[in-house]
């Protein structure tokens, strides 16, 4: 993945995860393979800073589905 399409990638994450709750029609395990995938693409430490709070977000949501 070109540098980018990786930002352009965690953009989007950054605004999606904001405003998704654990009730919409994607189900979170979509948002999570999303995350893992760009995850893996990290190069900067300040992307891996930015992919750990959208981690930290979508962990957040997660454990309240479970709830």
């Amino acid at each position: 993945m070109n540098h980018h399409q990786l930002e352009k990638d965690i953009e989007h994450l950054e605004h999606v995860i904001l405003r998704i709750s654990a009730a919409d029609r994607i189900p979170l395990s979509y948002w999570r393979n999303r995350i893992d995938s760009v995850s893996g693409a990290v190069r900067m430490p300040a992307q891996a800073n930015r992919v750990k709070r959208l981690e930290a977000a979508l962990s957040a949501l997660e454990g309240r589905q479970k709830d």
